[in-house]
């Protein structure tokens, strides 16, 4: 796997992405409360694709999205479809791109396994949160049912989604997890940005 693949791919996905997309409301609502998506936050959306989260997070009042995908085409759907001024959309690959505003929160909403290497993408994600800020890595189906869904086209830009505690112990030096959630429904660990 490597990023010009999964650029392609994201590319050539992007203009049905929304139509694929399952949606559930308590599912997405339950991750952003783990993730600590309150009024006036400021939130990074790692792999933000189309900006499927984006209207959850106005819902709640945040002061400010940053949504940054390394997809050309998912970015200008995501622009396109949010003209709030509080969302900001970038298409960049985060691991490359300088912090340029610290965040309350930082989400990676379905699309962990599409990052080479966790450890390196962890710890850059800690340079873009606030000391007791939050990151949150979640996805809105279980293990078995992403592994199954990563047999089709996505297998040649995919790895395998870590256990929750696995994930937790890769999180453990820079952050303090307090949520690793994982069942026949969703996958969500959340932890707090360390001093």
């Amino acid at each position: 796997m490597n990023k010009k693949e999964i650029i392609s791919f994201s590319d050539r996905m992007a203009p049905d992405w929304d139509f694929r997309l399952v949606v559930n409301d308590e599912k997405i609502n339950f991750i952003l409360n783990k993730a600590g998506i309150t009024e006036n936050c400021t939130v990074l959306d790692v792999a933000c694709g189309t900006g499927v989260l984006f209207p959850y997070y106005l819902h709640r009042n945040v002061s400010r999205v940053i949504g940054v995908d390394i997809s050309p085409n998912m970015t200008r759907i995501a622009a396109s479809k949010n003209r709030d001024i509080r969302v900001e959309v970038i298409c960049a690959d985060i691991e490359a791109l300088p912090v340029h505003r610290r965040c309350d929160c930082c989400v990676v909403y379905n699309a962990f396994p599409h990052f080479p290497d966790p450890q390196a993408l962890i710890a850059c994600l800690a340079s873009w949160v606030i000391p007791g800020g939050r990151l949150t890595v979640a996805h809105s189906m279980s293990l078995a049912a992403l592994k199954k869904h990563h047999q089709g086209p996505a297998k040649q830009v995919s790895r395998e989604l870590p256990e929750a505690q696995e994930l937790s112990e890769l999180f453990a030096p820079w952050f303090t997890v307090d949520c690793a959630v994982s069942d026949d429904e969703k996958y969500v660990v959340s932890g707090v940005r360390k001093s």
